[in-house]
C-alpha cells in the first residue's frame, strides 16, 4: 500500500489518501489538487512533488 497527505504538501490540509498502486495514489491527489486546492493546470513540478511525498505504508498485521 502507499500513501499521500496533502498536507506534507500544502500545510493545514487534512486530505490522505492510500491505495495499493503509486498510480492510483497520484490520480488521486492530482484530482484532488484540481477541485480542493483550484489547481487547473498540474505541472511536472507538482507531480514530482506529490511523488516524492508518497509513502509506502508498513503492514498492519
Amino acid at each position: 500500500m502507499k500513501e499521500f497527505y496533502c498536507g506534507s504538501l500544502v500545510p493545514g490540509c487534512e486530505w490522505h489518501t492510500r491505495a495499493k498502486e503509486e498510480a492510483e495514489v497520484m490520480r488521486r491527489a492530482v484530482e484532488h489538487m484540481r477541485q480542493t486546492h483550484g489547481e487547473t493546470v498540474i505541472r511536472e513540478t507538482m507531480i514530482e512533488a506529490i511523488r516524492s511525498r508518497i509513502e509506502k505504508v508498513r503492514d498492519a498485521a
